[in-house]
């Protein structure tokens, strides 16, 4: 196959009136050749088609395709780990494109950015996700993301919870703030009902009474963006599509504990030390710069107290918020006062403190403190016995059988005859 420029010169040469025999001379090529490409014509080499290269890419395209068939919404950079873990040695650019071919990103319009000096505001919002716990593959669970992000830096604070109920938003909040190590001077909401009761045309936005108190204490503004404008908390709406992308897609969890412990491991070598893509800077860095200028924790815990009284079921249990909590056997009255804090249930005999638990998340559950159950449950409290199986008395030990009537009426015939029988 001769080049370009050889053709050219052939007819070059024979336009200048030279034959087929002088050009071959005259260029060492073969006669036949020379006649060959003079039939031809001046027209450019015909090349066969072009082999296409290898990519390093190519052992693992079917992995990549198998996993966002099954979860589509798998980012770039959460394949990019798993290949990498299989033994892909290539660069990041090149499984974002063939992301890009496989799964073709949805047109977006434009939007509006802006940005917030260090420390001044977090957002915070709840997002629903749907997941089966091994304990009970069985049975699908709805759990709430509680995300709190702060502005400057995008560092993130996650939890998945049972409810978004108003307790457990502010057990999220003293638990996010701990997590920061200090306070944002505002922290912007959505129209959520645990944050925001009504509005007024004279007074604006009204916000719960509670919300209120643990501003108040903690020191922060609440803020809540318009209805209908979603796009106003977009550092928080965004790291919940990324949360579930690179994090939730594709893993299993036993139970609500580990699935917050797979989170929080993945919050502290992920998502807190990635480079962002809008601020162009590693979040870790930022937020050690963010950090000191965080407001400093109250030197107290918040502990406003809601006040119930409750009635002890013949357990020895008291239900408070859809679940249950022991008081001890010496316990003697029957209704006694709950006092309810962010973190804790307390349970009062009268005056005297009888029983103290943790807040459990949910409902459905039951608390058995330790030492609460010195003695075994009462006979009437226990189901589920056979016909002869003894059944527990009060005391340990103790076991009566199951008899017929006969035996009692003849036990009783034995005692009114030795009454007869006394002077």
């Amino acid at each position: 196959m001769l080049k370009h420029g050889e053709v050219f010169m052939i007819h070059k040469l024979h336009s200048e009136g030279l034959s087929v025999r002088a050009i071959s001379r005259k260029t060492g090529l073969n006669r036949r050749t020379v006649a060959k490409y003079l039939r031809r014509g001046l027209t450019g080499p015909v090349y066969g088609p072009r082999l296409p290269r290898g990519s390093i890419l190519d052992g693992f395209k079917g992995y990549i395709e198998c996993r966002l068939e099954d979860y589509p919404g798998l980012s770039a950079i959460r394949l990019m780990r798993e290949i990498t873990a299989l033994g892909y040695g290539g660069g990041y650019t090149t499984v974002k494109d063939f992301v890009r071919e496989v799964r073709p990103a949805k047109e977006q319009g434009w939007e509006h950015r802006f940005e917030t000096p260090a420390g001044k505001q977090a957002q915070v919002d709840f997002a629903l996700f749907k997941t089966c716990f091994l304990d009970n593959p069985d049975q699908v669970r709805h759990v709430w993301l509680f995300s709190m992000i702060l502005g400057f830096s995008r560092h993130q604070f996650c939890r998945f919870v049972w409810r978004q109920d108003l307790a457990t938003l502010m057990r999220c909040h003293m638990t996010g703030f701990e997590a920061f190590g200090g306070v944002p001077r505002e922290i912007l909401y959505d129209q959520m009902k645990t944050a925001v009761t009504g509005e007024d045309r004279q007074r604006g936005i009204i916000y719960n009474k509670t919300l209120l108190a643990l501003s108040q204490h903690y020191g922060f503004i609440p803020r809540a963006c318009p209805k209908g404008r979603a796009k106003t908390k977009g550092k928080i709406e965004r790291p919940y599509r990324y949360v579930r992308q690179d994090f939730f897609l594709g893993r299993v969890f036993r139970d609500m504990d580990d699935l917050n412990s797979q989170l929080g491991e993945w919050l502290d070598n992920v998502a807190n030390r990635r480079l962002h893509g809008t601020t162009r800077r590693l979040v870790h860095e930022a937020f050690a710069e963010e950090k000191a200028t965080l407001q400093p924790l109250p030197a107290l815990e918040y502990t406003t107290v809601l006040r119930m009284e409750r009635r002890i079921s013949r357990d020895g249990m008291v239900s408070v918020d859809g679940n249950l909590y022991s008081v001890p056997d010496t316990t003697r009255r029957r209704v006694v006062e709950v006092q309810v804090t962010a973190r804790e249930v307390f349970i009062l005999d009268k005056d005297n403190l009888v029983a103290v638990h943790p807040v459990l998340e949910g409902s459905g559950q039951r608390r058995v403190a330790p030492g609460h159950r010195l003695w075994p449950p009462p006979g009437n409290t226990v189901k589920g016995y056979k016909k002869g199986q003894a059944k527990p008395l009060g005391m340990p030990g103790e076991q009566v059988p199951c008899r017929t009537l006969a035996v009692y009426e003849a036990v009783a015939g034995i005692l009114a005859e030795n009454g007869r029988r006394r002077p």
